[in-house]
């Protein structure tokens, strides 16, 4: 079902203001790349007359992002949205990434608010989402702190999620394997996989029961993967952004993870999620540590996904209020009163 556009907007009292928020992470979160202590979000609100509408993006290094540059690239639009610029235009005046996926979630938020309808409703989704169960991100450490932390969170987290980074990570799943022998594993390698590891650990990851690795190679090195055969699924992450990244993912890769700082917001995401389907990939839905505001539009597209990964707010200190409800691994749907 195509996605309708916004409708008309109130032109002469829209207004678009963006700052930044900093939210301390519990501990820290490890990955192949590094550490952070903090989520650094940026906000945009979009008001019109008593309505306001507002997104969050996370800018990713990994990307070329900053929170500057991303907050800069957003204030140069004001003018076009008190125009009456729509998520048509935003799409050709941005390209996919945090700075659009902001604007673009705050853009449906102010459609809903200013209709008096759901955003799933005015998506053309055929009904509205449901409660879903994420991962928890075990991230990466030395092979007794992550079995702790596994042990700490599988009675009430059943898929985990373990941020790898190569050497020493076949003891790493084991160690966390032990500890969480009822959990549901897959593995996040974050691009920091050679492909003789992968050929390595694949069978012995297979064997502890893990179900995906994500991202096992370097984004740009996607085609050495082709007519390999891993007992273990791969799936793609750094590799996939937008709709364009799909088509020369096949036969790579059977899991690809939509992530809206990717996609460049929801309305690509939805485009994204019918593709991927069509196209035979199971999906994961991802985020990044972020606060609830940030996963509340991915919870439309993780409904029916295989894998959803949408447990930034849990990584955090301290969530937005009011922010999404989590019961352990259980997620409800946002309320309008945070998004939608």
């Amino acid at each position: 079902m195509p996605i309708p556009d916004s409708p008309p907007p109130t032109l002469s009292n829209r207004h678009l203001s963006v700052r930044c928020e900093r939210f301390p992470i519990r501990g820290a979160f490890r990955i192949a790349r590094g550490a952070k202590t903090e989520a650094a979000v940026v906000v945009v609100e979009v008001t019109d007359g008593p309505h306001r509408g507002w997104g969050e993006c996370v800018p990713y290094a990994r990307y070329g992002e900053s929170v500057e540059g991303v907050m800069d690239a957003l204030a140069g639009l004001a003018d076009a949205v008190a125009a009456g610029l729509d998520r048509a235009g935003l799409a050709a005046a941005l390209p996919p990434g945090a700075a659009r996926n902001a604007l673009d979630c705050a853009l449906w938020d102010l459609e809903a608010k200013r209709a008096g309808a759901p955003v799933w409703r005015l998506a053309g989704l055929d009904q509205p989402p449901g409660p879903l169960t994420t991962c928890y991100t075990l991230s990466v450490d030395e092979p007794a702190a992550m079995a702790a932390a596994a042990r700490e969170r599988a009675d009430r987290h059943p898929l985990l999620k373990m941020k790898l980074t190569g050497a020493g990570d076949l003891d790493r799943v084991a160690a966390v394997r032990a500890a969480a022998p009822a959990a549901r594993l897959v593995v996040d390698a974050n691009e920091g996989w050679t492909l003789d590891q992968l050929a390595d650990f694949g069978p012995a990851l297979a064997a502890l029961g893990v179900e995906m690795i994500e991202q096992p190679l370097p984004a740009g090195q996607d085609e050495a993967l082709r007519g390999v055969s891993c007992p273990v699924p791969l799936g793609a992450d750094e590799s996939c952004h937008g709709l364009e990244s799909l088509e020369r993912l096949r036969g790579l890769y059977r899991v690809v993870n939509i992530k809206l700082d990717k996609t460049g917001g929801l309305t690509e995401a939805l485009a994204m999620r019918r593709a991927a389907d069509a196209l035979g990939f199971d999906v994961m839905v991802g985020c990044m540590v972020a606060t609830s505001l940030a996963m509340a539009p991915a919870v439309l597209i993780a409904q029916g996904a295989r894998y959803v990964d949408l447990d930034g707010p849990l990584l955090l200190a301290t969530d937005r209020a009011p922010g999404l409800a989590y019961d352990g691994a259980r997620l409800s749907p946002p309320t309008p009163d945070l998004w939608g």
